[in-house]
């Protein structure tokens, strides 16, 4: 698969639109299987969830799922030092 080239399109753009495709996904209801990510269709706001790597058509683009989660989602937050000490 190549990689997604954002120098080459408006990436503001197509992960804006990729979000709206998988946040209205998740309001379908829940699933058991997580998504692979989105596959979105050139320029227009047309996309859908896959959930196996795609074979993709030269107009489609895929942006991988850990791009369109919320930060909470991806990452663990923990305060600067590791775990948060308490005195009394």
């Amino acid at each position: 698969m190549t990689p997604l080239r954002l120098d080459r399109i408006n990436s503001r753009a197509l992960l804006s639109s990729a979000r709206q495709v998988y946040h209205a996904f998740l309001s379908t209801g829940p699933t058991g299987v997580e998504p692979a990510g989105v596959v979105m269709v050139g320029e227009s706001r047309q996309g859908r969830v896959v959930f196996d790597l795609p074979v993709l058509l030269p107009q489609e683009q895929f942006v991988p799922i850990d791009w369109l989660r919320g930060r909470s989602q991806t990452r663990s937050r923990s305060p600067r030092g590791g775990t948060p000490r308490w005195t009394s």
